[in-house]
């Protein structure tokens, strides 16, 4: 069963426990660059390009966001959120977010908003800290590019443990970091095959292949962790493991 309808189902009997108002509104806006990630956040984040965007829901005084592809604005009582349709991936994002608004709310998860100004480039540096801490020197499948994360690893692993795959068309078979990036469809179970630690963006949660991944990572029987605000509240209710140093 997809995770996102697990968490959604989790939520509502969350949600009933603590006696919510499923009449109480939760409203979706899409940010603009600067609004997500600060004006003086470094321009290769793929935020700053446009190209995607980051959704902020905000419920009964707390806020949580969702990075996404897709981006919409939205409006509706918690019970409308509790039951919306996720076969499509803008209401996915619209309710990731309105999901990690709530666990906010609830005081069940923390990180739900992400990074800004110099933090998500400083993130990288403590990322990977983080994962050497947790891991040691292993061969990395980072699954889901993002600039700072992947340059910090290559700085502390060598390009030679590192590979990365993505979904964007646009960085497919180009090279960072000395690393070329694999197509993260088509090149998944080479990279599941390789690496012996996966680190996985929390966006996976809205475009659903998340749970392609989490399969793939149980039958090799390799560890599989998460970075990004995107997936805090997914992550706690599953009990996954994540980083994300700076999350707010």
């Amino acid at each position: 069963m997809d995770l996102l309808k697990q968490a959604q189902a989790k939520l509502f009997t969350l949600c009933n426990d603590n006696q919510c108002d499923t009449s109480s509104m939760v409203t979706v806006r899409v940010l603009s660059p600067d609004e997500a990630i600060g004006a003086t956040a470094d321009k290769d984040f793929v935020i700053k390009k446009g190209k995607e965007r980051v959704i902020e829901a905000f419920w009964n005084g707390a806020k949580g966001q969702a990075f996404t592809d897709h981006p919409n604005n939205w409006q509706g009582c918690l019970g409308e959120l509790l039951a919306v349709d996720l076969a499509e991936i803008p209401r996915r994002a619209v309710f990731t977010a309105g999901l990690n608004a709530v666990m906010s709310g609830l005081q069940q998860a923390e990180g739900t908003i992400h990074c800004k100004d110099d933090e998500p480039t400083r993130c990288g540096e403590e990322f990977t800290l983080q994962l050497h801490k947790r891991f040691g020197v292993q061969r990395f499948g980072l699954l889901g590019l993002q600039p700072a994360i992947l340059n910090a690893m290559v700085e502390a692993f060598g390009s030679v443990r590192i590979r990365v795959a993505d979904l964007n068309e646009d960085n497919i078979g180009e090279k960072r970091c000395d690393v070329t990036v694999w197509d993260g469809e088509k090149d998944l179970d080479k990279l599941v095959d390789w690496c012996q630690v996966g680190v996985a963006t929390g966006s996976t949660i809205v475009n659903g292949s998340i749970n392609d991944l989490i399969g793939k990572f149980a039958t090799a029987g390799k560890p599989l962790l998460f970075f990004g605000n995107t997936i805090s509240g997914v992550a706690s209710l599953f009990n996954l493991e994540r980083i994300c140093p700076y999350a707010r």
